[in-house]
């Protein structure tokens, strides 16, 4: 059974890694170090699996028993669906895969393949769902439709965002716009948004318009909620005796940015005075999940704090070219 644990970690992470040579002789350290980074890669999956299918079900149980009955829409591109939907009295699940095409490929240029394969997954779920599962509608009350409606479609998009990808992809959007034109991702967000709803206005209601501006806002507060309140951007501090190795994996696994600032312990078994590297990254809250998956395959112990950033200037959040 070793053996085979073995073998399974070379070939599904020390070979992956080392594509130069992938019949190199490990040692027992690299085999053990990639016994960690294939553990941690597999728990996170299956914490990226439950939290993106509970987002698929909080988001269709919103879209089903809140607003399609009562005909109100929310922002983004999950706002476009539904105002289509209504005006051309198409099946949302469809509108809902189409209006994301666009995104889903911008996001494999913006973010990551993965994370872009998991959004694909995400939104597919999300169009079956409301295809296959009948939700009972629950109250014909404007004010809890809109609501509720939004507290339970912001936490489906935020429970995905957590693992990993969205069901709403406005914000790749945003992300795209705003460093392509050095405008700030919530003018971009409330740019699109006054398009949705003044579209809204004139085709559906006035009084429709408004209601889903409740819910666009309920939705956008509950997505902050659900997500621990993190900001388009977050600055990364990281202090680790694998430093180096981090900073490696920022720059050529990321294609971030980082700034190396020299400090000293101030306390810890490993002795007080020490020289260490500390590193700090920007980074946008999409790829964050990454992050601390790939810190947590290299050093389980780094310390590791994060700040919300509502803007930054500059090139340092810009994307750089991978490096393989």
């Amino acid at each position: 059974m070793r053996k085979f644990f073995e073998k399974a970690v070379i070939y599904l992470v020390l070979n992956y890694k080392n594509k130069t040579n992938k019949h190199k002789n490990y040692t027992p350290y690299y085999i053990a170090k990639g016994f960690v980074s294939l553990r941690v890669s597999f728990h996170r999956l299956l914490r990226d699996i439950f939290l993106i299918a509970l987002g698929i079900a909080s988001a269709a149980f919103g879209l089903e028993s809140f607003l399609l009955p009562s005909h109100f829409i929310d922002g983004g591109a999950t706002g476009i669906s539904l105002l289509l939907a209504d005006l051309l009295n198409a099946p949302l699940s469809i509108l809902l895969v189409l209006v994301n095409v666009p995104f889903v490929l911008l996001a494999f240029k913006v973010v990551d393949k993965q994370f872009a394969i998991k959004t694909i997954i995400s939104i597919a779920g999300l169009a079956l769902s409301i295809t296959f599962i009948e939700f009972p509608e629950i109250t014909h009350d404007k004010l809890l439709v809109a609501v509720f409606g939004g507290f339970f479609l912001g936490s489906g998009i935020g429970l995905s965002v957590r693992g990993g990808a969205v069901l709403d992809g406005t914000e790749v959007l945003a992300i795209f716009l705003s460093r392509k034109f050095g405008v700030t991702m919530g003018d971009v967000i409330i740019g699109i948004n006054i398009i949705i709803f003044s579209t809204a206005a004139y085709f559906l209601s006035i009084e429709a318009a408004l209601y889903s501006m409740i819910t666009y806002l309920a939705a956008s507060k509950t997505l902050d909620f659900v997500i621990q309140g993190i900001e388009e951007y977050t600055g990364v501090t990281i202090i680790s005796s694998h430093s180096e190795e981090i900073r490696q994996m920022i720059i050529e696994d990321m294609g971030r940015g980082v700034t190396v600032y020299a400090g000293k312990r101030g306390y810890g078994k490993r002795g007080e005075g020490t020289d260490i590297d500390i590193i700090f990254t920007v980074i946008t809250r999409l790829e964050l999940n990454k992050l601390n998956t790939e810190i947590l395959k290299i050093d389980p112990n780094a310390f590791v704090v994060m700040n919300s950033i509502k803007d930054t200037k500059g090139g340092m959040i810009k994307k750089r070219p991978l490096q393989h």
